[in-house]
């Protein structure tokens, strides 16, 4: 098996080398790019397992950016930021974002959030990469949902890992501490409001009454439950 290809996209040439560095000693290939132009040409080529990306680029916004990347390309997202504002890790979050580590930053620390994030993804990968349930199908190899009718709605990694937790555990009460303890990232109010926003816009797309939602029920007090019949294909 060929070693993991990351991707960093930052455009401070020493934290570029310095992230370079360590995660080749680790054993990851690697890919840097100062500029977003350059970084999305080269996506046209190669499929990195991992993106690092930092927010405050010279020729695009990195958070807008983030978001593409999350519904199109389907890699790991990992934003590395100077940005340490509660609100900023929230917004990345929801965008797709699977971590956000704030600068200055410990290299071994990325890199063993790294190895956690690939090694979460090889367990959590079922046989099959597709479900169906109540008239929906899920298609997590292309990060999309299908209708009855045939009508695609796109998803991003961080909405479809909440929606195989769920589609993994139907019927079953699936508590806060362990959507984070699956999911991963720091327990308190930002990862909290992070499941919420994911939650509520999975309901969004598969058209669910907001007021009183069939699939996604939310238990107060306890966590949430998925009521659909699931069938893995």
């Amino acid at each position: 098996m060929s070693q993991p290809l990351v991707t960093i996209l930052d455009d401070e040439p020493e934290i570029r080398r310095i992230l370079a560095d360590a995660l080749e000693e680790a054993g990851f290939r690697t890919m840097g790019f100062g500029r977003a132009t350059e970084f999305e040409a080269a996506l046209k080529k190669t499929t990195p397992d991992v993106c690092l990306v930092d927010l405050s680029l010279p020729d695009r916004d990195g958070l807008t950016l983030v978001h593409r990347l999350a519904l199109e390309q389907g890699a790991t997202v990992i934003i590395i930021s100077g940005r340490a504002q509660v609100q900023d890790r929230v917004t990345g979050l929801e965008l797709g974002a699977d971590d956000y580590i704030i600068k200055p930053f410990e290299p071994s620390e990325v890199v063993a959030r790294i190895r956690a994030r690939l090694r979460k993804d090889r367990v959590a990968q079922p046989a099959s990469e597709t479900a169906s349930f109540n008239g929906w199908t899920a298609h997590f190899d292309q990060y999309t949902l299908t209708d009855a009718e045939g009508g695609e709605t796109p998803f991003s990694h961080a909405e479809g890992e909440v929606l195989r937790l769920f589609l993994e555990n139907p019927k079953r009460l699936i508590s806060r501490t362990q959507m984070q303890e699956q999911l991963g990232g720091a327990a308190g109010e930002s990862f909290d409001r992070a499941m919420d926003v994911r939650i509520s816009r999975l309901r969004t797309k598969l058209k669910e009454d907001p007021k009183n939602p069939q699939l996604i029920k939310t238990i107060y007090g306890a966590g949430y439950i998925f009521l659909g019949d699931v069938t893995w294909q």
